[in-house]
């Protein structure tokens, strides 16, 4: 099981490669980026875990030499929102560096399964997507954004609210939409652990909203430093260690992930008909197998209060989705 890193010298990238190489099930772990790869690479093999570990920077065709043989590639490259930063800001530059890895990624290692990090997700898995497409290596079951860092806060604050912070790994909320702002929608009616039914109406949207701008609160409490780097991290592997043990035959594993709609043998087309609309990415619970997607997952019974928020997102996902399928069709200047 080769594992790649894409952007592995950088705040997300470091700790997201640590864990990788701390996972059993990875033995192999290429570490990509434009400075610094080759340290962090030597740095991590010193820890006593049986994955090899190389570093590849761009000369020489690093990105090439990183990517042969992947079979899981995580994109984690990019910058970091910033106080005052637009997502449209973030998205001019964070587009062109994901536009250029997926050319790498398509053209040496089309099997893959590529797991999107990168911000604005909404924009930059539909960007992964037309870039394989070009190529004629598209497939819808491969490619995931990964959003798993909104179900880890929603865990997070959920336990906090009932008053345990030690519940929170078994607490299960599911999360859908997109993966920002008001896109992202954390559907609380189904969390594993209900909510006191004593909570007010305030209180609930606050938790809404926390978890729907939770890395505002980041951004501002790292004071312009950075956003978030380590939970993202944390997200992250998480999300690859699942893909791994379902590419590796375990069954039954599903998490929320943004993925494309195309397939109707997977579900997508269903999910299309609940939504009311035709989108081709949405964040829902999917089922994990050996070639990636098996099922995408409806939303199940929601409240009215979730059905609003459903329909709040819709129309800034599909404009966050067209955004970055104009990207990939306006030729580079």
């Amino acid at each position: 099981m080769k594992a790649v890193v894409l952007g592995a010298a950088g705040g997300i990238g470091q700790p997201l490669s640590l864990l990788l190489k701390a996972n059993p099930a990875v033995t192999e772990l290429a570490l990509y980026d434009i400075v610094n790869s080759p340290g962090v690479a030597v740095d991590l093999s010193h820890i006593a875990t049986p994955s090899k570990v190389e570093g590849f920077l761009p000369p020489d065709d690093g990105l090439k030499k990183a990517l042969t043989g992947a079979n899981v590639v995580v994109i984690p490259a990019g910058i970091p929102r910033k106080p005052g930063m637009t997502r449209d800001d973030l998205f001019k530059i964070n587009a062109g560096i994901v536009r250029d890895l997926a050319t790498g990624i398509a053209t040496t290692a089309p099997k893959a399964f590529v797991l999107v990090i990168s911000n604005p997700v909404n924009s930059t898995v539909p960007i992964v997507a037309e870039v394989f497409k070009k190529h004629g290596v598209f497939d819808p079951k491969r490619i995931f954004g990964v959003t798993t860092l909104d179900v880890v806060r929603a865990s997070t604050f959920v336990s906090e609210i009932l008053g345990n912070r030690s519940l929170s790994p078994s607490v299960s909320v599911p999360v859908v939409g997109g993966h920002s702002g008001v896109t992202i929608v954390p559907l609380l009616s189904q969390s594993s652990h209900p909510l006191p039914a004593s909570l007010e109406t305030s209180a609930l949207d606050a938790l809404i909203n926390r978890i729907q701008f939770g890395g505002d609160e980041v951004v501002k409490a790292k004071d312009g430093a950075g956003s978030a780097t380590l939970s993202m991290a944390y997200a992250g592997a998480e999300f690859a260690g699942k893909v791994i043990r379902a590419v590796n035959g375990e069954k039954g594993i599903v998490a929320p992930t943004f993925v494309n709609l195309a397939s109707d043998k997977t579900g997508g087309d269903a999910l299309k008909k609940e939504l009311g609309k035709d989108l081709e990415y949405f964040s829902a619970p999917v089922e994990l197998g050996v070639d990636g997607v098996a099922k995408i997952h409806g939303l199940g019974k929601i409240t009215p209060a979730e059905k609003v928020l459903v329909e709040a997102a819709l129309p800034e996902l599909s404009a966050n989705i067209e955004k970055g399928v104009a990207f990939v069709e306006v030729p580079k200047l």
